[in-house]
């Protein structure tokens, strides 16, 4: 049996047969899209395929750096840290390429802890889709830096300094994908292995930046496929004595890096976003979608761009949106609609940056087009030309730092419909925490400018 046929228990406990297998890695995605997890022996595994298993539920409680939230009531000091349950989903079963013959399976929490789960959160707006009769396809398209450099080296550096695997501005490189071939072939095999296929790979315009479009799938498999591409790609990297990242901005002199989002949807089996009659062959369904996304994005802001650093990418020049907004083949907007054909037309969420939780960014991207077409929301005209040079309504207006986007969510009906409550309130009090921390540190800049001079 091949890992991508697993569906059920029987099949998992199958599989592990048939490799002999010992052991197996399982993994929770925490509320940043980091993948928490752990070899467990099949014994172990085995007996939770049917009931579920216990798993510290500090993962919901600390932050990318292990620190913990000191402002959420889901857990933390006030209630001990207990286990919280998560149940084994066979069917994302998939090959480790880095370790062959080893097997990978996601989990899910459970029970309260589902509330706030970000792939849990994904599912319930994917099964509001579904309850409208829509299916939602995605191809996700991630750009990632990558360094010759160790995780040791960029910290002995200061994280300054550092050595790309290739100098220049040189978008679409052949001249580099050539000479570096040996990386690419290896990151394209091991995609092709996980499931998580790359539909296209080049370089971008910056030293040593690459762009990953994956193969679009539908709306959970999509998902599963960006976390781990993104887990993976730096596992690849690391293995080979460099390191890749999918920091939103890490040098003002280089774009920063989205991660952008194309999406459609189709109802039995076909899609319903193109309408032949209309000028940008657009549907009266993809234009609602698109408005609710337009008018939704400043709610749902901090679950596309989660952290602080998010907010240095969103800045005019650098190919990145700065407003909410949404044209035909534009790529200055935050919304680009691509006509095409029937099955091509879509829509791509250009807002998004790569260092978000992929559960959480498509949830947000597909949660308000799916509101958009409840209310019947109207995008408005689509921009012509260039976008940072229009004067848009304040309503259109981001939020500029992670505390502002924090509070537009907490205050936010819609989102509190989508998303629930619970989920709300602690995702909107860990970004305020990221941000307090972030406040304590004293930067570069403010040394350069202050330490000597005032």
């Amino acid at each position: 049996m091949e890992p991508r046929q697993v569906r059920t228990a029987a099949d998992a406990r199958r599989i592990l047969q048939e490799r002999g297998l010992r052991h197996v890695k399982v993994g929770v995605h925490d509320i940043d899209g980091i993948l928490r997890g752990k070899y467990l022996h099949i014994d172990k595994f085995s007996g939770a395929l049917d009931g579920g298993m216990g798993f510290c539920d500090v993962v919901l409680g600390w932050d990318s750096n292990d620190q913990l939230y000191d402002n959420v009531t889901f857990t933390g000091w006030h209630t001990a840290y207990p286990d919280a349950n998560v149940r084994i989903l066979p069917e994302t079963c998939r090959e480790i390429a880095t370790e062959p013959g080893n097997l990978l399976f996601l989990c899910e929490f459970t029970d309260k802890a589902e509330e706030i789960c970000p792939r849990g959160i994904l599912r319930r707006v994917l099964a509001r889709a579904e309850k409208l009769g829509f299916e939602v396809r995605v191809g996700f398209e991630y750009e990632f830096f990558v360094f010759a450099e160790t995780a040791f080296s960029i910290r002995e550096k200061g994280f300054r300094n550092l050595k790309p695997i290739s100098p220049g501005f040189f978008g679409y490189s052949m001249l580099r994908n050539s000479v570096l071939s040996d990386w690419y072939r290896d990151l394209l095999a091991m995609c092709e292995t996980m499931d998580m296929g790359i539909e296209g790979l080049h370089t971008e315009t910056g030293a040593g930046v690459l762009e990953a479009a994956l193969r679009v799938k539908d709306g959970l498999d999509a998902a599963d496929a960006a976390a781990l591409f993104k887990l993976y790609t730096k596992v690849l990297a690391q293995k080979r004595d460099w390191l890749a990242t999918f920091m939103a901005k890490w040098s003002k002199d280089w774009p920063g890096c989205g991660g952008h989002m194309h999406m459609s949807l189709w109802k039995n089996g076909k899609p319903v976003f193109f309408d032949n009659s209309d000028s940008h062959h657009m549907s009266d369904t993809m234009r609602h979608f698109v408005g609710g996304q337009r008018a939704l994005m400043p709610d749902l802001l901090a679950m596309v761009a989660s952290n602080v650093n998010s907010y240095r990418r969103l800045i005019p020049g650098f190919w990145a949106p700065t407003v909410a907004s949404w044209g035909v083949e534009n790529r200055t907007t935050s919304l680009r609609v691509i006509p095409g054909s029937a099955k091509s037309t879509r829509v791509e969420y250009r807002i998004a940056a790569a260092d978000a939780n992929p559960y959480l960014a498509l949830a947000a991207a597909v949660g308000s087009g799916l509101w958009g077409i409840e209310n019947a929301i109207d995008p408005g005209e689509p921009i012509k030309g260039n976008s940072y040079e229009i004067e848009h309504p304040e309503k259109a207006q981001l939020p500029r730092t992670l505390m502002e986007a924090a509070g537009r969510l907490k205050a936010s009906q819609a989102a509190r419909d989508l998303f629930g409550d619970a989920f709300v309130d602690h995702y909107s009090a860990t970004r305020e925490w990221e941000e307090r921390e972030f406040r304590k540190a004293i930067t570069e800049w403010e040394l350069d400018r202050y330490m000597e001079i005032i």
